[in-house]
């Protein structure tokens, strides 16, 4: 019975090894890094000098019903009109874009702003 307990023992150490070196798991609805790494410019100099990026509209949500809520995640953050971001009032939530407002100054961000007119574009080939 000495061994008995000796292998039951050994079985729940590999069992414990085991979970320990299990990965963590991936966000599958993550974009990839190239979407979010800085355009241009070596990668030294940014961090040399950290530059506040402007805040990015990744989302809108607008109810189909008359007078349905209106949501907009900005860097991650959902808001609601009359919500603070970053020290800006959150004043308009539109199909493709949304108004931040500090003070008397206005910023428009629009969805989807980076991306190129023809991207995503198919490109028709004759075959002849």
């Amino acid at each position: 019975m000495d061994e008995a307990v000796k292998r039951m023992f050994a079985c729940g150490l590999l069992a414990c090894a085991s979970l320990a070196a299990a990965q963590a798991l991936q966000d599958p609805t993550r974009p990839p890094a190239s979407l979010s790494a800085p355009q241009g410019g070596a990668a030294g100099s940014a961090a040399a000098a950290p530059a506040k990026q402007a805040p990015r509209l990744q989302s809108v949500l607008i109810a189909r019903q008359p007078g349905g809520r209106h949501l907009a995640v900005i860097d991650g953050e959902t808001l609601r009109i009359g919500d603070s971001y970053q020290g800006a009032r959150v004043t308009r939530i539109e199909q493709n874009e949304v108004e931040l407002s500090r003070g008397n100054a206005r910023q428009v961000l629009k969805l989807n702003a980076a991306v190129p007119a023809n991207a995503g574009a198919i490109e028709r080939v004759r075959t002849e």
